[in-house]
């Protein structure tokens, strides 16, 4: 099989559209807010795609999304074959044991196991308005920044995200003590990942969460269709909290910071 790399936008959406759920991000940066900082490979055997790797390069350290819910021997082949077109760091997403194709001595960091959850029970959606519950905008990211500090310093906070419109803020008063967004949102392909989810942990234990999270997912589907997140499989309490309003485990991956050398 050979590796070549790929533009071709309905043909890298239908390939990922056989399970939609496990693929939001990687569906989601078909959009051309995202498409300028992706590179797509992929592995073909004689007539068929076998499978489809995601550089994305919208962070200061670019993340390679390598994941299978299928069979995972074919996407082991593939960040095989394309190792010496990689970066010399980067962030992964790797599905089994594909991180095996570094080795343990370019394993910067292990993140451990994460989960994909995705939105199936969309009437467990808390729908009682709550006027604590704002749009967020380019405006408020002083606010935003200074809560993240506090409350989730290893978050990845893209500012431009913030441009979509689909950030939501929950106040006490005028203090901003929660926060719910969207890592990848689409229009067009009809899907968004949330993230930079967080509560100031003196307010934890208040279902806030829950509110906030309903608030920003009753928004995207005015205009998508299916609704993502990556949570950390040891974080019980989050995982608890999306499973109550309606999120349901679609897959899992691990996460990783890699150092690229032989």
């Amino acid at each position: 099989m050979i590796v070549k790399t790929i533009r071709d936008k309905k043909t890298i959406e239908s390939h990922f559209r056989k399970n939609t759920d496990y693929n939001i991000y990687s569906i989601g940066d078909l959009d051309d807010f995202f498409w300028m900082l992706t590179e797509w490979y992929v592995l073909y055997n004689e007539k068929n795609i076998e499978q489809i790797a995601l550089l994305y390069s919208g962070n200061e350290t670019p993340t390679l999304i390598g994941i299978s819910d299928r069979n995972n021997s074919t996407m082991y082949e593939l960040i095989e074959k394309l190792r010496s077109k990689l970066p010399e760091k980067f962030y992964a997403h790797f599905s089994g044991d594909i991180v095996k194709v570094f080795g343990e001595k370019n394993i910067i960091e292990n993140y451990g196991m994460h989960f994909k959850m995705a939105l199936r029970e969309k009437d467990l959606l808390i729908k009682k308005e709550d006027r604590n519950i704002t749009r967020l905008s380019v405006n408020d990211i002083e606010a935003i920044r200074s809560l993240y500090e506090i409350s989730y310093p290893e978050n990845f906070f893209d500012t431009r995200m913030l441009e979509t419109g689909k950030y939501f803020g929950y106040y006490d008063k005028v203090k901003l003590i929660g926060v719910a967004g969207i890592h990848v949102y689409s229009e067009k392909y009809k899907v968004a990942a949330l993230g930079n989810i967080t509560i100031m942990p003196e307010y934890r234990g208040r279902s806030i969460g829950q509110k906030l999270t309903s608030a920003l997912c009753l928004d995207l589907l005015g205009t998508v269709d299916n609704i993502g997140l990556n949570v950390y499989s040891e974080n019980q309490a989050a995982i608890s909290c999306y499973k109550k309003i309606g999120f349901e485990i679609a897959g899992e991956f691990c996460e990783y910071l890699i150092r690229n050398k032989k």
